[in-house]
């Protein structure tokens, strides 16, 4: 039973092997864009500071951080 699942009929390396090179493939993929968002949030906190409410409405009224938001969902 095991093994002619492991197997399916002859395809089984072709479909493990390919499975297995896209779960990597995911997974490394997350590992770095992970590695560079935590990168960027520290620089961007160590630039910027952390925004009070009152400096993020001052910013959303602005027209520059309006067309760059205009994309984007509420914040």
């Amino acid at each position: 039973m095991i093994n002619e699942l492991l197997n399916m009929n002859g395809y089984g390396l072709y479909v493990w092997s390919a499975f297995s090179f896209t779960l990597f493939s995911f997974g490394s993929l997350y590992i770095v864009t992970r590695i560079q968002f935590v990168k960027e949030q520290t620089k961007f906190v160590k630039k910027f500071g952390s925004l009070d409410t009152n400096k993020a409405a001052q910013a959303r009224t602005q027209r520059i951080n309006q067309e760059i938001l205009s994309g984007a969902s509420n914040i």
